[in-house]
């Protein structure tokens, strides 16, 4: 099988135009999830039955994390869906779908004007954004593996996160230029709707950059697709590997969501500071992230992918309550960038390793469809939980540093996991399929 991959590997022509067309779909996935947190308090009260404001920022959190439930199922059917029919196809319907949830949030009627409809129809949209980013991160982080040169799959296969950062970094320029041009209470009225027009706008062009993709070599060779039941059983069979894949990537999902999504309400509501502030720091988390994901992925390349995962997780172990809890004592502007930016790096770092090895320890033949699975459980159960998380240990414990004990979970499952996978010096996949080998 590699060796047919290797053959085939010239068929990709440009291998930075298939970067750039691949992964367009996830600064689409992630403009619109930070978007919905960072005008969290905006739509909570837009789509929630007013009153108390606190219940409907959780209420808010909550669809959020909803939507998020059905990452999984989106993981396994339309996984199936893309190992069956290949890379590029299954690629182009996950957009179609995700554009389809993005719509529907931005011209939905609000609360005032609808009543309970309001809620019930961002959940859809929610549902529907969901079930495609179940697969839309696996199906990029395979098609990057497999179109990977020798020795640089962790490089390669990190640019799906990396890009998710191109998103984050925009949509936190469009947020900061509209809280300066318009008034506070314009900007929760209707203002915060502008973004999201921005993203539907851009669907077309996204389209039209996925139409062109090109099928991987991978892909080209095998011998036989799996049919959906072939493939349910295959993950059903690896559902250890599947199981230790997302307590690995809960550090990574975690992390990932406190720096981006739960940071602008985090510093607009906990922290007191300005939304010009909150907005600034989310744009140097963007540029970092960006720039610490490729480091990771080429790191682990050199080192081995268990060095990169260890590390960072006990860094983040050690640190992050005590990090939250200086920064909340006195909060300033830069204490918080200085925070966010050791969490950012955790995160590049430990995401860049991850995504290789996540890759590698599935089975090639059911490789999107586990991997998704993986990454939609850690996503769906820990990373889009966070805000809600966050919300919930603050208002029960009346500390502000609480969060960190949250980050702390997730580090730790990230440090058992790698243990786990890589115990005797050889990844689990190695050890499930060594017996068949001899």
């Amino acid at each position: 099988m590699t060796s047919q991959a290797t053959v085939a590997q010239p068929q990709i022509k440009s291998r930075l135009g298939a970067i750039l067309r691949s992964t367009s779909g996830n600064f689409l996935e992630q403009f619109d999830f930070f978007l919905f947190g960072f005008y969290a308090t905006a739509i909570s009260k837009a789509f929630f039955p007013p009153g108390n404001d606190t219940n409907a920022l959780l209420l808010t959190f909550t669809t959020f994390w909803l939507g998020a439930l059905m990452r999984p199922v989106g993981a396994i059917f339309l996984g199936a869906y893309i190992d069956r029919i290949g890379r590029r196809k299954g690629l182009i319907v996950t957009l179609g779908i995700m554009a389809i949830g993005t719509v529907v949030i931005t011209i939905c009627p609000t609360y005032a004007s609808i009543g309970i409809a309001a809620p019930i129809i961002v959940l859809i949209g929610r549902l529907l954004q969901g079930f495609s980013a179940g697969v839309e991160l696996g199906g990029v982080s395979v098609y990057l593996f497999e179109i990977s040169t020798p020795g640089n799959r962790g490089f390669y296969t990190s640019f799906q996160s990396a890009s998710q950062q191109v998103a984050i970094f925009v949509a936190a320029l469009l947020g900061y230029f509209l809280s300066e041009i318009m008034p506070a209470d314009q900007v929760t009225a209707w203002g915060w709707r502008i973004p999201f027009f921005v993203g539907c706008i851009i669907v077309p062009f996204i389209f039209v950059l996925r139409r062109t993709l090109e099928e991987t070599p991978a892909f080209l060779a095998m011998k036989h697709h799996p049919s959906p039941k072939e493939i349910f059983a295959s993950a059903a069979l690896n559902w250890k590997i599947i199981m230790l894949g997302m307590f690995m990537t809960a550090m990574t999902t975690v992390t990932f969501y406190f720096v981006t999504v739960y940071t602008p309400t985090f510093g607009k509501n906990v922290l007191k500071l300005s939304t010009a502030d909150s907005l600034l720091v989310t744009l140097a988390v963007a540029v970092t992230n960006f720039i610490w994901n490729p480091v990771g992925g080429a790191l682990s390349d050199r080192i081995g992918r268990k060095p990169v995962l260890i590390t960072i997780s006990v860094l983040a172990l050690l640190t992050a309550y005590p990090a939250l809890l200086w920064l909340t004592a006195a909060p300033t502007f830069g204490k918080m960038l200085a925070v966010e930016m050791l969490f950012s790096f955790y995160f590049g770092m430990y995401s860049g390793a991850m995504l290789g090895a996540l890759v590698e320890i599935v089975p090639t033949h059911v490789r999107t469809t586990c991997f998704s699975l993986a990454f939609a459980l850690a996503a769906a159960l820990f990373g889009t939980f966070t805000p809600l998380a966050s919300t919930w240990l603050i208002k029960e414990t009346g500390d502000n540093a609480s969060p960190g004990f949250w980050l702390m979970f997730a580090a730790a499952s990230g440090l058992m996991a790698t243990l786990a996978i890589y115990r005797g010096g050889k990844s689990i996949a190695t050890r499930e399929t060594a017996p068949a080998q001899a």
